[in-house]
Parts: structure tokens; C-alpha cells; sequence
């Protein structure tokens, strides 16, 4: 399966943006997926996960309130919807399909999208 983020630019602090991850090669039917994001010298960190099939959904603790993850099923997306936009938000943002584990560590994920580049200027 082949992930593929987009969404990503730049914007000002206070706006919002819409990520979208999209699956080719096969259906997200059987997969959750998260969102990670990468800041420059940082690690990747957990951002949101969803169940495919439920929409249940979980965020980082610095998220929560400002970001919300969203599936089409019968698109085949997920969607990262991000309000409120701060500059610690800056980072490359990227989608992974779940694996098994704990949903916040990125070593739970099986594929993983290119990434998408978002930064929020103050």
C-alpha cells in the first residue's frame, strides 16, 4: 500500500489547513490510521489516530481541541483538519497506516506517506 499526504503550506498563526491521505494499492477498510509530524532536529511525534471502521479517534495532548481526524470511507481518505495554528505546529506532517502497538509510537506503523511540509509563521 502507498500512502500519500497533501495539504501541507504556509500560513500564519491563528489559520487553518486540511491535510488529506490518500491509499493506493489497496482500501483503508482493514487499516487505522495516525498522523505523525517531524519538526527540524526532533523526532517524530504522534499527532492523531483513527479506527477505520468505528472513527474512533485520539490526539496528542497538544493537539486536542485545535486538530480533528476524519475518514471518507467511501473515498478512501483521511483528513486532518488543523485550526488554530501555532508556530510550534511547524513540522512535516505524515500519515501512517497502524500496525499493531501503541498507537503513539511510530514504530506501530506498517506504511508511512511521504509527508507533507506545514509551517505556521508567527
Amino acid at each position: 500500500v502507498q500512502l500519500q499526504a497533501s495539504g501541507g503550506g504556509l500560513v500564519q498563526a491563528g489559520d487553518s489547513l486540511r491535510l488529506s491521505c490518500a491509499a493506493s494499492g489497496r482500501t483503508f477498510s482493514d487499516l487505522d490510521l495516525g498522523w505523525f509530524r517531524q519538526a527540524p532536529g526532533k523526532e517524530r511525534e504522534f499527532v492523531a489516530f483513527t479506527t477505520w471502521r468505528t472513527g474512533n479517534t485520539y490526539y496528542a495532548d497538544s493537539v486536542k481541541g485545535r486538530f480533528t481526524i476524519s475518514r471518507d470511507t467511501a473515498k478512501n481518505q483521511v483528513f486532518l483538519q488543523m485550526n488554530n495554528l501555532k508556530p510550534e505546529d511547524t513540522a512535516v506532517y505524515y500519515c501512517g497506516a497502524f500496525g499493531g502497538g501503541p498507537i503513539y509510537s511510530d514504530r506501530s506503523y506498517r506504511y508511512w506517506g511521504q509527508g507533507t511540509l506545514v509551517t505556521v509563521s508567527s
